[in-house]
């Protein structure tokens, strides 16, 4: 997507309207691709526009008139918002994140930005599970697994073994390269989850090694016996990756729920409470255990552990899936 004009101009060349330009430089920066990405941040930015253009904002259309001062307006914004319980934590720093990652799309560098959303609003997000993972038993899962198989959604149904058996993200589970893993599992015992990982984190310097097991090797196995002819991971040759998540998911996900199955995520959420046992001997914290109390150390190392194979940097994170510390 090409500037519509010079780049010192109006919106710095992406438009004369401010809700137009965001979207245009967002296209611009990921080079038409990350889909879900783009539209994740437009849709954030539509929101910042809005209060731009409201009566507690700046009256601004123009991005060039956008500077620290009124990204920091915007947080207090969002702070009054959080405060009076009309959005969540996570949700404005999101907002926020995205008007950073916008404005650097639209100038082209990184001058005009708040440094941290979490700091920014001066409050952290409350993440911690309040009820056991849905997918935890594997009979159910094979039940499951055997309803998408009966309504033609194979694919699907490779998703739901990948991501119970690895953790996998549902992007992940997808565009993981097949071939690849196969060679790993056979050569090395283990594979490496590289192929749609969250934020660009993939490659040697961001290695993510899971152990297989019957399970893993199970799931394997079955993506590659349902991967399309032609292809290296579950998306067909003539198919887009949205086209998948239109005419695939969308369908598949009606029918998890109909299962009693919230969605893929909570598969992640499933392995994570099984390694955390398999790692401490102690069942996770959301299931009733009290790790914490026996062997702190013991409970932080499996943590780390199992925060590394989800493929977050931080094992606070963690607690979203197993649940936090109990007395």
């Amino acid at each position: 997507m090409a500037l519509v004009g010079r780049r010192d101009g109006r919106n710095f060349g992406y438009g004369r309207q401010l809700s137009y330009a965001g979207p245009q430089a967002l296209k611009n920066m990921f080079g038409g691709g990350h889909y879900g990405t783009v539209k994740a941040h437009c849709d954030r930015w539509q929101a910042f526009v809005k209060w731009c253009r409201s009566e507690q904002g700046p009256g601004i259309n123009d991005a060039r008139q956008i500077d620290r001062k009124v990204l920091a307006n915007y947080a207090a914004h969002l702070r009054d918002l959080v405060g009076r319980g009309d959005l969540a934590v996570s949700t404005a720093q999101n907002r926020l994140s995205s008007a950073n990652r916008t404005m650097a799309a639209l100038r082209g560098d990184q001058c005009v930005k708040l440094p941290s959303p979490s700091k920014a609003l001066g409050m952290q997000r409350i993440g911690v599970r309040q009820s056991m993972p849905q997918g935890q038993d594997r009979a159910k899962l094979k039940q499951i697994v055997d309803v998408l198989c009966s309504r033609n959604q194979r694919r699907a149904a490779a998703i739901v073994l990948f991501a119970r058996a690895t953790g996998m993200r549902l992007r992940e589970a997808i565009l993981a390269d097949l071939p690849r893993l196969s060679r790993e599992a056979n050569k090395f015992g283990r594979i490496n989850i590289q192929d749609g990982t969250k934020g660009g984190r993939a490659g040697a310097s961001a290695p993510r090694w899971i152990a297989v097991d019957d399970h893993v090797r199970s799931a394997l196995g079955f993506a590659r016996e349902v991967s399309p002819a032609g292809s290296r991971n579950l998306i067909a040759p003539h198919e887009s990756y949205l086209n998948l998540l239109q005419e695939v998911i969308r369908p598949a996900r009606e029918i998890l729920h109909a299962q009693n199955l919230k969605g893929f995520h909570e598969l992640r959420a499933a392995y994570a409470c099984e390694r955390f046992e398999q790692i401490t001997h102690h069942r996770a914290p959301i299931n009733g255990g009290r790790c914490f109390l026996a062997d702190r150390n013991l409970d932080r190392e499996a943590r780390k552990q199992i925060s590394y194979e989800l493929g977050h940097a931080r094992i606070d994170v963690v607690t979203a899936y197993i649940g936090g510390w109990r007395e």
